[in-house]
């Protein structure tokens, strides 16, 4: 199959490289084309435009940054317009619901199918072809697509136009929450004179056990806070959430305050670390170093 691959950052390269790697032409291009050029050793075709890149596309699959993005290279910059009718276009950005169902209305305007399917995995998952895949658009479409989901991990189908990204929104909303909750009680437990390695060890297995706790808890302790999902796109869901949430006339208080503690470590200069990083806002606020 030829695949185009609009953005190839930290979550498009290993997906386009797994891509290569199952067979397929793979069409890449990326804003800043050092990012894309690489791929060509593994057999992709790098294109110095977005339009080019997905004019040669049967599957237009794009990983930017947000919605404003999205539109940006999709109507703005040719993208769509270069696209044959009968194209497929699956965004895999986490972007707002509503962004999602105005991009898959525009397209069908030009013939052009579209699947709204977010991810969740991060850097490892997309290396390892083990991401979460949450689905939104037609079951035909689904179908189409699969192919090539299942080479980058498990994809599910739930429900129309913006429903993949509602699964994302709760997703990250789930992430965020958990790991400003594993933050807080490890300092707490140091702070009361605990070893904070030792609790987290002792409570895995119980009914406060978690990826979140197996994974981000480690991280704290070790005080490794390398980027893998960045604290500023954390920071982006928790506010797509929030939007969501309003425009549904939904009340997220939890979602709400941590938005807030999200923005303070921003805030606070800590925008490039990892979204387990909000283990060093907490300790600043406890003036724990």
């Amino acid at each position: 199959m030829d695949i185009a691959m609009l953005g190839t950052g930290r979550m498009g390269f290993p997906m386009a490289r797994r891509l290569c790697q199952a067979g397929h032409t793979v069409h890449v291009w990326n804003r800043d084309a050092d990012k894309a050029h690489p791929l060509a050793a593994d057999g992709a075709v790098p294109h110095a435009s977005a339009a080019s890149a997905a004019a040669a596309g049967e599957i237009v699959i794009s990983m930017l940054l947000d919605g404003p993005a999205v539109a940006s290279v999709l109507f703005e910059h040719g993208a769509a317009a270069a696209m044959r009718p009968g194209t497929l276009f699956v965004d895999m950005a986490s972007i707002q619901p509503a962004q999602a169902r105005t991009h898959a209305d525009r397209l069908a305007q030009r013939g052009i199918g579209a699947l709204d399917a977010p991810v969740s995995g991060g850097t490892v998952g997309a290396e390892a072809g083990t991401l979460a895949i949450m689905v939104g658009g037609s079951a035909t479409d689904f179908a189409r697509a699969q192919p090539l989901l299942q080479v980058l991990g498990r994809a599910t189908h739930v429900g129309p136009h913006g429903a993949g990204q509602l699964a994302k929104l709760a997703n990250q909303m789930i992430v965020g929450i958990t790991i400003g909750a594993v933050a807080e009680a490890l300092l707490l437990a140091a702070k009361g004179g605990a070893d904070m390695a030792k609790v987290r060890e002792a409570i895995t297995g119980g009914f406060a056990d978690s990826r979140i706790l197996q994974l981000h808890g480690q991280r704290m302790v070790e005080r490794d806070f390398a980027p893998r999902g960045r604290m500023t796109v954390q920071l982006k869901d928790m506010r797509n959430a929030l939007a969501t949430a309003h425009e549904l006339g939904f009340e997220a208080p939890v979602t709400q305050l941590f938005e807030s503690l999200y923005a303070d470590a921003v805030a606070h200069g800590l925008d490039d670390l990892d979204h387990s990083g909000l283990f060093v806002e907490l300790a600043r606020r406890n003036a724990m170093a």
